[in-house]
């Protein structure tokens, strides 16, 4: 199993389209794939399902089909992680349901991080519950790869999930405000790394399975915003040719003293345009954007767009899956 998590600190770079149409990109080739939805807004859950089915699963009793209906053992201190359900959603497509109530697990978190470096079993199965659920999860569908979505910030939540992934991609758009998410971003998941590897070392059980302190960084994607006759190209431009070296000083700590231009970066995964026209139209579809037909509406330039997109998130997917060890069939 893969596990591959994609995460910035700053919103709105598009982090859970990417999620999304990934899942469905990889399936696509023949990856049978979970999509674990571990942020507590829940959006790539909403992207995937309709309001019919998120009625069913989120009942105003226990969500016991849900991420928080799998940790709720844990939250009221009577046993461990729940056998997780994973939703059906389309060939090769799984999905580990999000819940808006997942907030409240961030204090559990909290608190049992600095007990873990005391020896704590109990707090070892609490910090590892994400991962243990998305082993569980995969294991059950036998998928070879699961894509996790988080929020946008650095709290317990998010350091759980990311400490339960092999490898990080990490959304960025042409701003002031991701290169300054980067500079946090980077130094954050170089210490969460080494006070997971410092706190295995003092696991009390053998037996209990937890995920090695890997948080490898995978690349990045940069979003590209749409060209607009208020805004100039070259505004743009500015804050792009300076991401190779903060990504190589903020996240992978290398020497940034020669640096090559973002269209030579071999730490650049891709460059995707916002197909923000096509976007309110999949959702209606229920479908990603590259699957999109002219029943759906896409007719004329929209059909190129999604033909053009498909394209786009193929060469990503391989360029992932060449960056993570990931076997296409």
């Amino acid at each position: 199993m893969k596990t591959i998590v994609f995460f910035n600190n700053k919103g709105g770079v598009g982090k859970t389209s990417l999620v999304y149409h990934l899942a469905w990109m990889y399936a696509d080739m023949g990856v049978n794939v979970v999509a674990a939805d571990l942020d507590p807004q829940a959006n790539l859950t909403s992207m995937f399902l309709d309001e019919d089915r998120l009625e069913e699963l989120w009942p105003d009793e226990s969500h016991t089909d849900t991420i928080l209906g799998f940790i709720e053992p844990i939250l009221k201190g009577i046993g461990d992680i729940a056998y997780p359900h994973v939703e059906d959603v389309g060939d090769n497509v799984g999905l580990i349901v999000g819940d808006l109530g997942l907030s409240v697990f961030e204090d559990k978190l909290s608190d049992a991080w600095p007990r873990c470096h005391d020896g704590d079993e109990a707090a070892f199965r609490i910090i590892s519950a994400f991962y243990r659920i998305l082993h569980k999860a995969t294991e059950s569908r036998e998928a070879d790869l699961a894509l996790i979505d988080v929020g946008p910030n650095l709290g317990a939540i998010n350091r759980a999930a990311i400490i339960a992934a092999q490898h990080v991609v990490i959304p960025l758009a042409p701003d002031l405000f991701s290169l300054q998410g980067l500079k946090n971003l980077g130094p954050t998941l170089r210490r969460w790394r080494s006070e997971w590897r410092d706190r295995l070392k003092r696991n009390p059980n053998p037996d209990l399975i937890l995920p090695g302190a890997d948080m490898i960084p995978a690349g990045y994607i940069l979003m590209q915003h749409d060209i607009r006759l208020d805004r100039p190209v070259k505004a743009y431009g500015k804050w792009m040719a300076r991401i190779p070296s903060i990504y190589r000083e903020s996240v992978t700590a290398e020497s940034a003293a020669v640096v090559p231009t973002l269209d030579k970066d071999s730490y650049c995964l891709s460059t995707l345009k916002h197909y923000r026209s096509l976007m309110p139209m999949a959702m209606e579809a229920r479908k990603p954007i590259f699957f999109l037909k002219p029943a759906d509406g896409a007719i004329g330039a929209h059909m190129y767009s999604a033909q053009r997109c498909y394209t786009d998130f193929k060469e990503l997917a391989e360029a992932i899956a060449g960056k993570c060890g990931i076997v296409l069939p």
